[in-house]
């Protein structure tokens, strides 16, 4: 271990001597505070701190990874092309302990680059509200809706298969082929699937739409939940809003008799919102009944609407309620971009032990692009033509699975909503990126470079 921790050493100082490494570091001292101070989001203090912490943590986040593959193949190509690689294989120690040795080194100086700025992120984030002139309502905003870490409880999706059956079968009397062509049958039973799942949450004129949860597991009743929804209209009023009479809390004791003291309060509200775009109503806790039972319902009230209101399958509506703080959701965040360094110097050091300099670069360069888009790549293959699709099942997914998933687990999705990320989550990635990922390329790494040859001996 300490053969393993001289050359972590030496590649730790190695490192601090690249120019591009000292114009990464002074990049981003210099452009964190300064963002902090500039971002300007929607005007509001939570647009401003919303800003800048996707800006600031996805700049951080892409000048560390960079720097990572650069330090990661430079130490070892370097060794090997100007040969100071020959006064370290004949001393007494291996091969493995080099690679070994130059990845610890790495990560050593990655987590002390990321504990450096992921600490000025979040100092600018603490900070920002005191040099900004905001209303108390913005202010306790930002409390409710950003300095927070909720969790997301979303209602399963109805059960429709019978309902889709019968429709297929009515439709195979018919010409199918004329009302779905080019459609294979699991693209048409796709399609009819959301259609009718979507009419179950279509409230007609008149109409009311309850959704049920459970196991709501609130620390503080005298806190504040958030029901967070989108509406989506048939025919789009003028002004581009409607009307919704909101009811949130336990119906069932209605259904016992009258409320009286002891029961559960039900919060009632009619608002007038702007169709397809996102709101949160902020409802008391103490809506929660004691066995975590809590029901959301929605009336689209005659004559002030004259449409048919819709809420979208996948974002339509959400329970939002505190489970954690900024701090512990902002340092698990920072833990999953270390997972992602980690691998990105496992990689570094698989290219580099079989590779030259530039080759690798744009070896390691192309699989992180490619991983900070594989959701885009993966989506984009259900559009193609059937015959492609398959062939792309059996050969570029299987591979498109050996590769990480940056976009997937991009922090700033928990941060700038203020969701919850847990630390089951993190575990996951953590297992998977750099328990599995990560340390079957640095086996690769170790196997190639043991066996590779540094040089030749000319007779």
């Amino acid at each position: 271990m300490r053969r393993v921790w001289a050359v972590a050493t030496n590649t730790i100082r190695q490192a601090m001597r690249m120019k591009v490494a000292a114009v990464f570091i002074v990049l981003l001292l210099v452009l964190l505070p300064v963002m902090g101070f500039t971002a300007t989001g929607d005007g509001t203090l939570k647009g401003r701190l919303q800003t800048f912490v996707s800006y600031g943590l996805s700049l951080t986040s892409l000048l560390l990874s960079l720097l990572t593959i650069i330090v990661s193949i430079y130490t070892v190509t370097s060794d090997i092309e100007h040969r100071q690689i020959y006064t370290v294989v004949t001393k007494p120690i291996r091969r493995y302990q080099i690679i070994l040795g130059k990845v610890l080194g790495v990560i050593v100086l990655d987590v002390a680059l990321l504990v450096l700025f992921a600490g000025i992120v979040y100092g600018v984030t603490a900070w920002l509200p005191k040099f900004v002139n905001a209303t108390q309502e913005e202010r306790q905003a930002v409390d409710n809706e950003f300095y927070t870490a909720r969790a997301s409880l979303v209602p399963p999706l109805a059960d429709v298969q019978k309902e889709v059956e019968a429709t297929y079968r009515k439709l195979s009397k018919e010409d199918l082929a004329t009302i779905y062509p080019n459609m294979s049958q699991e693209e048409v039973f796709k399609q009819l699937t959301n259609r009718k799942r979507l009419e179950k949450r279509a409230a007609a004129v008149g109409q009311w739409l309850v959704w049920e949860f459970h196991n709501v597991k609130v620390r503080d009743p005298n806190q504040s939940l958030f029901v967070r929804f989108k509406y989506d209209v048939s025919v789009t009023p003028q002004d581009e809003q409607v009307y919704g009479r909101w009811q949130v809390g336990d119906p069932r004791q209605f259904q016992q008799g009258a409320q009286g003291p002891g029961q559960t309060p039900v919060w009632e509200q009619t608002r007038k919102d702007i169709v397809r775009k996102f709101h949160e109503l902020e409802v008391p806790a103490s809506v929660v009944a004691k066995d975590g039972y809590l029901a959301v319902g929605f009336y689209n009230p005659p004559p002030l609407n004259d449409t048919v209101v819709l809420f979208p399958l996948d974002d339509g509506l959400e329970v939002l309620y505190k489970a954690d703080t900024f701090a512990g959701n902002f340092l698990r965040a920072a833990l999953l971009i270390l997972c992602r360094l980690v691998f990105l110097a496992c990689l570094g050091a698989l290219a580099a032990s079989f590779l030259s300099f530039p080759v690798a670069i744009l070896f390691c360069i192309v699989i992180f692009v490619t991983g900070t888009a594989s959701g885009f790549i993966v989506d984009s293959f259900g559009y193609m033509d059937q015959n492609i699709s398959r062939i792309y099942t059996y050969t570029v997914q299987a591979i498109l699975q050996l590769l990480p998933q940056f976009d997937k687990y991009n922090p700033t999705k928990f941060l700038v909503p203020a969701r919850l990320m847990t630390w089951s989550l993190l575990g996951e990635v953590a297992l998977v990126m750099v328990m599995i990922k990560g340390l079957l390329l640095l086996a690769l790494a170790l196997l190639i470079f043991s066996f590779r040859e540094l040089a030749k001996v000319v007779v």
